[in-house]
């Protein structure tokens, strides 16, 4: 009998154990489910695996038959690779001098040349495709470099330039008038502030305004009161979204240290709604409503481009549907749901994405276009989330601050850009957008189709990708056919096109023209020839064999 007791307990114990931990495990697993499977999903073990990539890059000989093409072929690309390149050297010499001798001592341009192209690739195209960083003018749609040449304007400069260069010329010269008299005093605000105030709230549906110094420093500060007010530590972001590169939304590759409060999970996943409904650690969700062109996908560069694998998806009631099941869950979990507009903002609809989708935010972060072309940070919300100190306990505040903030000239300048979107006549530009914008996406396939190229685009609206239907290794080599043609891309490439919403059917058809026009030069210059054999998969398959090749060969 007395030698049962132990037993006996030990066994309660082991329940009692087991009754603790069992939901501790359950919790984990269907966290775990709500990852997306590929490595943007997981970040820890996509920064091992970036860790462990070798480098190695091709000789002159290798670099035009890295997919395995006959002799006649690599010839051909090679003879169109030195020709592009002779082009670039005579047409750009003083745009590509600046760049290089900057370049010295700009750790930003050096980021930028090692990364456009795959890194096996990177050295010979620096030296012979080297792309110029400098433009001197701009002009309705096109931008001119250093050595006279126009190029119509691909790049968005990064989604700030939605309406033209020139209306933003306009609201920073207007503004700058209007902001002189008080000249960059700081800490107290210009006049001007209170009518930004009251249009931001009307815009936004929210009651409060917080104005910081860019979009990166906004998602920082509406996280930051997220957690304050719920008490709670986690934030979620989704799998491929990009709010800033601060620590706690970058977990994956190119932040040295990963953060411990961070979850990321799969885009429009019923996964992740269960998660957040049984999760008690979850202050704020983060959606940026750019991932609708491609759901659990990275930012598209053609760094990356290793393959034709990337593409698009925008489906606009599916996505909808997805927001409006998420706010429903915030709402029931008291999770605040941040719309991060730093990008999108001002471009789909004149009051955003939550007019656009037809969902409401507890929080907005806007940045980018807003401040009629100057940097600027802006945090919407709720009043109750957006108070920083408490009444019962004044020493427990939440603390946020810049230099910056309320710069006058931005401020004024900002005025400008509000003022022209509330007008009748501009806000007219709304009507039909995305009727527009799809109708000459589908123009440009349609053209690309006749042609038989291995090239279609997706968008969402006035944001586009360029996406590659063959399998080919070479997909990046058309950036710079099109810069040979006028068209002006940013470092990323072919993976993201940004029109300004003043591009006339004229515009866009010259741009229609050029486009079809370098992908055929490309296509006539071999870069598009694959075996029959060749697929997405085996090319992946091949790098993977050069990687460990390049590793145990030490």
């Amino acid at each position: 009998m007395d030698s049962s007791i132990p037993i006996l307990s030990l066994a309660a114990g082991a329940v009692a154990v087991t009754a603790a931990v069992a939901p501790k495990v359950k919790a984990r697993l269907a966290l775990s489910r709500a990852k997306h499977r590929s490595l943007t999903g997981h970040s820890k073990m996509s920064r091992l695996v970036a860790r462990m990539v070798p480098f190695y890059e091709f000789d002159i000989n290798d670099f035009f038959r890295s997919d395995g093409a006959p002799p006649d072929i690599a010839t051909q690309r090679q003879d169109g690779f030195f020709r592009l390149g002779a082009v670039f050297e005579q047409r750009f010499a003083n745009s590509r001098q600046m760049t290089s001798e900057a370049a010295q001592r700009i750790s930003d341009l050096q980021f930028t040349q090692a990364y456009r192209v795959p890194f096996q690739y990177s050295r010979l195209v620096r030296e012979h495709l080297g792309a110029g960083s400098f433009m001197q003018s701009s002009s309705g749609v096109t931008v001119t470099d250093l050595d006279g040449n126009v190029f119509y304007d691909l790049t968005g400069s990064y989604g700030v330039n939605i309406f033209g260069n020139d209306f933003y010329k306009e609201c920073i010269e207007s503004g700058e008038k209007r902001a002189h008299a008080l000249g960059p005093v700081l800490g107290t605000y210009h006049p001007v502030v209170a009518d930004n105030v009251r249009r931001l709230t009307e815009i936004s549906g929210l009651d409060e305004i917080s104005f910081h110094m860019s979009g990166t420093e906004a998602v920082m500060q509406a996280v930051r009161l997220a957690r304050y007010h719920t008490r709670r530590s986690h934030l979620v972001r989704f799998a491929g979204a990009y709010h800033g590169w601060w620590g706690d939304v970058q977990p994956g590759i190119g932040n040295p240290v990963s953060p411990h409060e961070t979850y990321t999970l799969a885009d429009m996943s019923e996964r992740t709604l269960h998660v957040l409904r049984t999760r008690r650690d979850i202050a704020c969700v983060l959606v940026n409503p750019l991932q609708a062109l491609h759901p659990n996908a990275n930012a598209p560069g053609d760094s990356a481009l290793v393959d034709s694998s990337r593409g698009g998806r925008f489906d606009r009631e599916a996505y909808t549907n997805w927001l409006k099941a998420l706010r429903e869950v915030c709402t029931e979990r008291g999770i605040v749901l941040i719309f991060d507009e730093v990008f999108v903002g001002f471009r789909l609809a004149a009051r955003g994405a939550q007019e656009y989708f037809g969902v409401k935010a507890d929080m907005v972060t806007y940045g980018k276009s807003l401040a009629g072309g100057l940097p600027v940070g802006v945090v919407c919300g709720r009043k109750d989330l957006m108070r920083r100190f408490r009444d019962d306990r004044p020493a427990d505040i939440c603390f946020a601050r810049g230099t910056f903030n309320s710069h006058p000239y931005v401020m004024t300048a900002m005025d400008e850009f509000l003022s022209r979107l509330a007008s009748p006549n501009f806000s007219s530009i709304y009507h039909g957008l995305d009727e527009t914008w799809n109708g000459r996406a589908r123009e440009l396939n349609a053209m690309l189709a006749k042609d038989e190229l291995p090239v279609q685009v997706s968008n969402l609206s006035s944001i586009w990708m360029v996406e590659y239907t063959e399998p080919s290794r070479y997909n990046w080599m058309l950036q710079y056919y099109l810069r040979a043609e006028g068209l002006a891309l940013s470092w990323v490439g072919t993976g993201r096109l940004i029109f300004s919403l003043n591009y006339a059917d004229a515009d866009f058809a010259e741009v229609a023209k050029r486009f079809v026009t370098a992908a055929n030069r490309m296509k006539q210059d071999g870069w598009w020839w694959h075996d029959a054999a060749c697929t997405n998969k085996t090319i992946r398959r091949q790098i993977l064999k050069e990687m460990l090749a390049k590793r145990f060969s030490r």
